[in-house]
């Protein structure tokens, strides 16, 4: 056939087993199963990751440097955060694989597509990478003549990486596109000198000595001022000023591995938030972009800061490198749009997560219960409430601060408040029966979800629970991905937003090979987020 990928029957229909896929609803993040099946795995993922550590076995994989200098102009693609539900997710697995798409000019389909991180959600298991990952990039490119490399996120993590690597790291192909690391992280040489490093952090701990020892070797033959285009797990840069830490492993590998063999790092490229954030150094030739709007809920912008350091001045980090600053240049949507998602909370979380409601609606009945017994019921009650919000005001470092518990606080008081004011209802009613237990269950679970919903929106204002903000929401829209152009003049990237994905579509039984299985009723529309700009290459300045 001369074209790598599935040569099998070309689907009739929508239905899974035509698909050989299940088209996938978006999760639900506020659900009691997600909630608790999620917590779970963050748990065990954190206390026994590093006792389950993958990447020290990866040394017994063989893993060379991935060689593609052999054309004068290359093109690539960057998407991350992409299984999620079918909608969103195929949406951008349909555009990266079209032969060419028009968001202000005409670009052909990348070469190179690179995953940067979480490519299925809520967790790691064989069933949803192949439903809210492989299937739908398969579906989207049938065959082809592509490459695909990928780096882990913190989703992928939570089985270790044993589904990571049983799709990524067995030269395989996903659809026309075809898998060749054997290990969860890379090298690429690019044409004029330029570099592609993928480097898998887990959850921001150390650096694997396999890791290490790969890109040692693998960037022997780097010259001064070949430049790299680093793609890394996580923004960590957008946290430094809550933590100085947060920056210290991106810091490390640049400093340990490509400046003492004098390359550079124009472009850092990740995902983890799902949105588009362009950070500008002040004064130098970096720039730093999140791009993580590949399929899952959106995240806010309007949290993100107009300037940030990175490494910032208090670094821990022992030799750490010079301070540089750097502006916002664009995000996506912008952080007026973002305030606008936001105040949607308060009717998209409690009509998408009923079974959250009426997990608020028990703790509520529970609660009133213990108003109507004893004084120590209700000083229990109400300790409870408290230890509930502390814990469900978490920062995303460990490092609480006092907003942290004066919102926590606050949120305690509106949902004792609300215990109260049920109690003193019922008392004057003089309710009783389990008739009355039940219709209370409903009534104080909507009441309870308008308290987090007004919570989630003003504390998310000043950076608590922002990310719960937009989760709970499932907001498919919005999406983004990088394409970009490697040619003698340097890398040129173009950023291309989504603003609706599509949802309707039908079969394509009778296209051609390389045609997608499912195509939109209505064309998608794309264009540019941002003006697209050049970062110049090896001598340009």
């Amino acid at each position: 056939m001369g074209q790598r990928g599935y040569m099998e029957e070309r689907p009739k229909d929508l239905s899974s087993k035509q698909l050989r896929f299940h088209r996938q609803a978006p999760v639900r993040w506020m659900s009691q199963r997600v909630l608790a099946s999620t917590a779970a795995r963050v748990i065990l993922a954190k206390v026994l990751g590093a006792y389950l550590d993958k990447r020290e076995f990866q040394a017994l994989l063989k893993q060379d440097v991935f060689d593609h200098t052999d054309r004068d102009e290359l093109w690539l693609d960057y998407v991350a955060d992409v299984g999620d539900g079918f909608d969103s997710t195929y949406t951008i697995a349909y555009l990266t694989s079209r032969p060419s798409i028009n968001p202000g000019e005409e670009l052909p389909r990348g070469d190179i597509l690179v995953m940067g991180g979480d490519q299925v959600y809520p967790a790691a298991n064989w069933r949803d990478y192949e439903n809210r990952c492989r299937g739908p990039y398969q579906a989207a490119m049938p065959t082809g003549n592509g490459h695909l490399y990928a780096i882990p996120g913190n989703h992928d993590w939570y089985d270790g990486l044993t589904s990571f690597l049983r799709v990524f790291g067995q030269q395989r192909n996903i659809g026309g596109r075809q898998t060749r690391q054997a290990r969860s992280y890379f090298a690429v040489r690019l044409p004029h000198r330029w570099w592609l490093l993928g480097i898998d952090a887990q959850f921001d701990e150390y650096l694997d000595g396999p890791q290490l020892d790969y890109f040692a070797e693998a960037l022997e033959t780097m010259e001064p001022g070949d430049p790299v285009i680093l793609c890394v797990p996580r923004p960590a840069w957008t946290w430094t000023d809550a933590d100085p830490r947060a920056f210290d492993r991106v810091d490390y590998f640049i400093r340990t591995f490509i400046k003492p063999k004098g390359g550079t790092v124009p472009v850092v490229l990740t995902g983890d938030r799902h949105h588009y954030a362009h950070y500008r150094e002040l004064g130098g030739p970096r720039h730093l972009i999140t791009a993580g709007g590949g399929g899952a809920y959106l995240s806010p912008t309007h949290n993100l800061p107009d300037l940030l350091q990175a490494p910032p001045p208090d670094s821990m980090a022992r030799h750490g490198s010079p301070v540089r600053t750097y502006e916002a240049a664009m995000t996506y949507p912008s952080k007026r749009e973002s305030w606008r998602y936001a105040a949607k909370v308060f009717w998209r979380l409690p009509w998408l997560n009923f079974g959250f409601v009426v997990l608020l609606g028990l703790i509520h009945l529970l609660g009133l219960l213990s108003f109507l017994g004893t004084p120590g019921t209700a000083v229990a009650a109400a300790a409870g409430t408290f230890g509930i919000t502390v814990a469900f005001a978490h920062p995303s470092n460990g490092d609480r601060k006092p907003r942290h518990w004066v919102a926590a606080a606050c949120h305690a008081a509106g949902h004792l408040g609300l215990t109260a004011a049920g109690t003193a209802a019922w008392s004057a009613l003089e309710l009783s029966g389990w008739e009355a237990y039940l219709a209370y269950v409903p009534v104080s679970g909507l009441a309870a979800s308008i308290i987090v919903s007004a919570y989630l929106f003003i504390a998310g204002g000043f950076g608590v629970n922002d990310n719960e903000l937009f989760a709970g929401q499932s907001i498919d829209d919005a999406k983004c991905f990088l394409r970009m152009r490697l040619a003698a003049d340097g890398l040129t990237i173009y950023p291309i937003a989504v603003p609706k994905v599509g949802r309707q579509w039908d079969a394509h039984p009778d296209g051609a090979l390389d045609e997608p299985w499912i195509v939109p009723r209505q064309p998608i529309p794309t264009r540019f987020i941002e003006k697209p700009f050049t970062i110049p290459g090896h001598g340009r300045r």
